[in-house]
């Protein structure tokens, strides 16, 4: 049986402020990992980090954009293998933003892991968008409160 990640979190910022960092790559690069995006449906981009060798992770994420509603929905391929162009995680990462009084409630569903062998990046991301979450949480919390300098 395929896993599905699902992770709601909420965010007390404005829906814009939290759709740049969905969609900007050097914003991203902040949060997530070094990336080629760019928010045009159909790009095929990749997130580069480290390779993993007992995960058969060559370090490079294969992507494309699948569909943008601006400030409201974000989707796009998340595929990954050992390298030499095998790939043997097909998943889909959704991002969907709803506005809130006070703030922006973000919801993340990361799904496609089929395979025995893909247990193992289930488990890890499951955890690992957690933190991803909060890394742009306090990325939000210092840049809309500003700097001071003393």
């Amino acid at each position: 049986m395929a896993k599905i990640i699902k992770h709601q979190f909420f965010f007390p910022h404005p829906q814009e402020a939290v759709w740049e960092y969905l969609t900007k790559s050097e914003l991203m690069a902040q949060w997530l990992m070094k990336n080629d995006f760019q928010p045009i449906v159909g790009y095929d981009f990749q997130f580069r980090t480290g390779p993993i060798p007992s995960l058969d992770f060559d370090g490079i994420f294969y992507c494309k954009v699948l569909e943008i509603v601006p400030f409201k929905k974000l989707s796009y391929s998340w595929k990954s293998g050992p390298g030499g162009g095998e790939i043997t995680l097909d998943s889909v990462v959704i991002w969907k933003l709803e506005p809130r009084d006070n703030g922006t409630e973000v919801y993340l569903e990361h799904s496609g892991f089929a395979k025995k062998e893909n247990l193992d990046f289930y488990n890890g991301l499951l955890h690992g968008w957690v933190e991803k979450l909060q890394n742009i949480d306090k990325l939000l919390n210092t840049t809309l409160r500003g700097h001071t300098n003393a």
